[in-house]
């Protein structure tokens, strides 16, 4: 299972503004792909839904395997750094599942969990690993609430998961800001929506997997359908399908989560794309030291 493509810019404009009209003999004969129908089925059936109370944020996590590292240690060490800021979350409303083929040494914590994965298919098994952790969710038991995919590398902003759970955005959240830090040489940019001033910095949902948390509802399978058919594709499509099932994104209320480059086992390292997220990081570093200090209280490891 290789990553879905993304459909073209035109396409996603008229399907949406197809579906938002109500004009399904022009969706049908526009083609959509598997998560625009996934998106489409839950967005028609949580029209006969009443939003219920979001009591929870569940976080998938794809690990890579050690079979394709080159150093299994510290992949697990940034493992590690990314599950204690979950645990220094201030609301402890939360869990994590860890899929990969081998268990990593994990915190001692009942809402941290692994998922054995063992499909032998050679290649980039993210995706894959993100379909069985989504295939995984109805056997959990959850409240209803958010799910977001967070890559095993990135880290979470304290106070995030009570900024969801207390905001109760109806379709989920969007970290339209964030950080992202060259690992080789510390210096740490941000990421947002472009301005004047600004005009050719990028979104953090454009740069980063770890950017999307949405409203998800146990009891209906098409909440399941959509989260596995959305997570296939690149990042870059999640804000975008999540509006076309009616799950539109709220911006979280300051930088959520930070990016880490340049480590030695990114993904994108792997796929030859992060090059111009380094010289992103050069372009828009983040130089005064109050920031920096603001910066590393938001991410505490207890």
């Amino acid at each position: 299972m290789a990553q879905a493509p993304a459909t073209s810019k035109a396409h996603r404009f008229g399907l949406k503004l197809a579906a938002s009209l109500g004009l399904t003999p022009l969706v049908i004969r526009m083609n959509p792909v598997e998560s625009e129908i996934a998106a489409l089925e839950l967005r028609a059936e949580d029209a006969h839904h009443v939003p219920k109370q979001r009591k929870q944020v569940t976080f998938l996590v794809p690990l890579v395997g050690p079979h394709h590292v080159g150093d299994w240690p510290a992949v697990v060490e940034r493992l590690d750094a990314t599950l204690r800021c979950f645990l220094a979350q201030d609301n402890p409303h939360w869990n994590v599942v860890v899929c990969c083929q081998e268990s990593p040494a994990l915190p001692d914590d009942p809402r941290i969990t692994y998922l054995p994965f063992d499909d032998p298919e050679p290649g980039n098994d993210k995706w894959r690993k993100l379909a069985a952790l989504c295939d995984h969710l109805p056997e959990m038991n959850l409240a209803p609430g958010y799910v977001m995919s967070f890559d095993a590398d990135d880290l979470l902003r304290q106070g995030v998961v009570g900024e969801m759970l207390t905001r109760q955005a109806p379709g989920g959240y969007l970290v339209e800001a964030g950080y992202v830090m060259d690992a080789g040489t510390g210096v740490i940019a941000l990421a947002d929506a472009p301005t004047f001033k600004e005009p050719l910095r990028k979104p953090f949902w454009k740069l980063c997997g770890s950017c999307a948390a949405i409203a998800y509802d146990p009891e209906m399978p098409q909440s399941t359908a959509f989260l596995r058919a959305m997570t296939a594709h690149e990042h870059r499509m999640f804000p975008y399908l999540a509006e076309l099932a009616g799950h539109g994104l709220a911006p979280l209320s300051r930088p959520a989560v930070l990016y880490v480059l340049n480590h030695g086992e990114n993904f994108g390292a792997r796929r030859g794309r992060v090059g111009f997220k380094t010289r992103f990081v050069e372009r828009f570093r983040i130089d005064d030291p109050s920031e920096l200090a603001e910066i590393a209280e938001g991410f505490p490891q207890p």
